[in-house]
């Protein structure tokens, strides 16, 4: 028995035939290694799109390294290997920040370029990919290329959002935007419907750089989409918190939880307390960016949760126009396959156009949801929903997938898989590429 990977769904787990733990990006040579191949970070993706059964895995942990960072202009140049977390402990105190950052900084710069990664800021910024000046990109065939805007400009648009497959990510150079404090000033609102929801969403959109929704996917009728809208700025005010040191997980999951732990049942309570425990219609604080940008991450191996069968997020984006009756159905369809949620966030995707040729978000509105893997109900409601989706010329996010049809993901996908498809390195291939082109 081999060493398994899996994501952070922790479904499917898969065996590679061949691991390499690469210590320093200089020493990577792809010739020679048995195809296909695939780079793996920390393993933050949700489905398959960072596993590679039976084929090669480069493991790239151990390439951290910092290779150049321009302090006065927040310029930074570090290996693909290297998280947000650890990046963020070395910029935060000279008064930096990432421009994009998703739900958890345990993530690699060379995933979040992979994944072109979106965030709560996605009106104002738009993607990571939208930052990034530069990458090396190893190719199985021994090439090296510098990739930027300017140089190998169809290589940097196809990397950026290309899944790891148009070779390996070995540095990225990023643009980051300046803090003066660590704190952000937060407004939460009540909202009573969908229709509320949405219109917060939009209006918080006018005034406030990061916005987002979670949402009850068990609420229905006329309280079909009701929540909790959440929205942020950093702090103008110098307070001399950049320096403040960094919190470690306040629990560690040991074991996984049993099949009751997140049932509906279970699920319906939490979403009643989560809802209830704010009682004004409005609530501010002044609150550290840890938990304002990361509060799973306070619970070490949350995903274990969701007990031995692993789980599943369902991310997909549809077009504004239309959004709210799309959301209404696909909720909806969620409850009528049974399918119950611990986090259902609702954000809105801006116009800033991402450079990347297959990066997913595009102007409307998403949905994300984490659910416990179910039967076969739950994955035919699934299913469904992708069919909402595609009618309404949406599409889902595939660093979130794990189940989706392949017939569906190239009808979703078919503009930009007829672009893309040239600067795929013939030597590297994922798991989930094969279940999306080869069914």
């Amino acid at each position: 028995m081999g060493t398994t990977f899996e994501s952070w769904g922790r479904h499917p787990t898969v065996e590679p035939s061949t691991v390499v733990d690469l210590a320093w990006t200089q020493d990577l040579n792809l010739r020679g290694v048995q195809a296909p191949v695939l780079a793996y970070g920390k393993g933050r993706s949700y489905g398959d799109v960072c596993l590679n059964a039976q084929g090669t895995i480069v493991s790239m942990d151990r390439c951290t390294r910092i290779r150049e960072f321009d302090r006065e202009r927040g310029i930074i140049t570090a290996e693909a290997g290297l998280s947000i977390q650890e990046l963020l402990r070395v910029i935060v105190p000279h008064g930096w920040f990432v421009p994009v950052t998703p739900g958890t900084k345990y993530v690699t710069l060379g995933g979040a370029v992979a994944n072109d990664v979106h965030g709560k800021n996605h009106h104002r910024v738009g993607t990571f990919g939208c930052h990034v000046t530069a990458f090396t990109l190893v190719r199985t065939d021994g090439t090296v290329m510098d990739c930027s805007p300017q140089h190998h400009a169809e290589m940097f648009a196809a990397t950026i959002g290309g899944l790891g497959l148009t070779g390996i990510i070995a540095t990225v150079t990023l643009q980051l935007i300046p803090i003066a404090s660590r704190m952000i000033d937060e407004e939460s609102i009540k909202s009573r419907s969908l229709r509320e929801t949405i219109d917060l969403t939009i209006s918080s959109d006018e005034d406030w750089d990061y916005t987002v929704s979670w949402i009850d996917v068990l609420a229905s009728g006329a309280k079909l989409g009701k929540g909790l809208v959440l929205r942020g700025n950093f702090s103008a005010v110098a307070d001399g918190t950049l320096r403040a040191p960094w919190k470690e997980p306040l629990l560690k999951i040991p074991l996984e939880g049993p099949s009751w732990l997140l049932s509906k049942p279970t699920i319906a309570l939490f979403n009643t307390v989560w809802y209830g425990k704010q009682f004004a219609s409005m609530h501010r604080r002044h609150i550290d960016l840890e938990p304002f940008f990361y509060p799973l991450d306070a619970v070490d191996r949350w995903n274990l949760l969701y007990g031995k069968r692993g789980m599943l997020q369902y991310q997909c984006v549809v077009p504004l126009e239309g959004g709210e009756d799309a959301m209404r159905r696909i909720l909806s369809t969620m409850q009528g396959g049974g399918i119950s949620s611990f986090l259902a966030v609702l954000k809105m995707f801006g116009n800033v156009a991402s450079p990347g040729m297959m990066s997913f978000p595009r102007p409307g509105l998403t949905l994300t949801l984490d659910m416990p893997i179910g039967g076969k109900r739950m994955f035919d409601a699934l299913d469904r929903c992708d069919a909402i989706v595609h009618e309404m010329g949406g599409r889902i996010y595939p660093a979130k997938d794990a189940r989706v049809q392949g017939s569906m993901f190239r009808a979703m996908y078919a503009q930009e898989l007829a672009a893309f498809q040239p600067y795929i390195d013939p030597g590297m291939s994922s798991s989930f590429w094969r279940r999306v082109t080869q069914e």
